[in-house]
């Protein structure tokens, strides 16, 4: 088997995407890890999960106030990687970033489980726990700011939107031959070339 003859990135990646919603073995397809770099210029890495995608970009949600979020406001080009180990097969995506439009964030933010959006406000994220049951604290706090009625989006968390230049597509193959398609993005569009494993 071979990576399918597709000239649009987005259209394999879609394909890609939906098989691995329907294998039964993928616990969640949409986790992806996200690299990023500090003020240093060193390499950071975490999981987080991709909420939509289209020919505009790859699209998560975090805590404005987290490291990533800030790494990002000060070197806004990110890189992705979905690995699919069941199916074998691997997306790598990089490009520059930008902040989704505030009525795109408060549109997923509405979707969210109710606990999920009160978790938002409650955490700090990625901040020292101060005491025990700190957290718990604090999630009781904004259950009852909002009691009834919907959890407004939190200022302080929104999302990112990863604007794609190279999206490279992985397929094992027998004695580490595997098949790789790289699409660049061109002025003129996407140049599809094979790698090398």
């Amino acid at each position: 088997m071979a990576i399918e003859k597709e000239n649009c990135p987005f259209a394999l990646f879609d394909r890609w995407f939906d098989e691995a919603a329907a294998c039964a073995a993928i616990e969640d397809h949409t986790a992806m890890t996200l690299a990023t770099s500090d003020e240093q210029g060193l390499p950071d890495a975490r999981q987080v999960l991709l909420k939509s995608h289209d020919s505009r970009g790859f699209v998560f949600y975090t805590n404005l106030t987290s490291p990533k979020a800030a790494q990002l406001h000060l070197t806004p080009y990110a890189a992705l990687c979905f690995y699919w180990m069941p199916l074998e097969k691997q997306v790598r995506i990089r490009g520059p970033v930008e902040d989704v439009d505030p009525a795109e964030a408060d549109a997923y933010f509405a979707t969210r489980p109710r606990q999920s959006r009160l978790g938002a406000w409650a955490s700090k994220q990625s901040q020292p726990v101060e005491a025990p049951m700190a957290l718990e604290r604090r999630v009781a706090r904004y259950v009852a700011r909002y009691p009834f009625g919907p959890v407004p989006r939190p200022e302080f968390w929104s999302g990112f939107r990863v604007k794609p230049e190279v999206i490279e597509f992985w397929l094992k193959q027998p004695y580490r031959l595997h098949d790789r398609a790289c699409f660049t993005k061109t002025s003129s569009g996407w140049i599809r070339r094979r790698l090398y494993p």
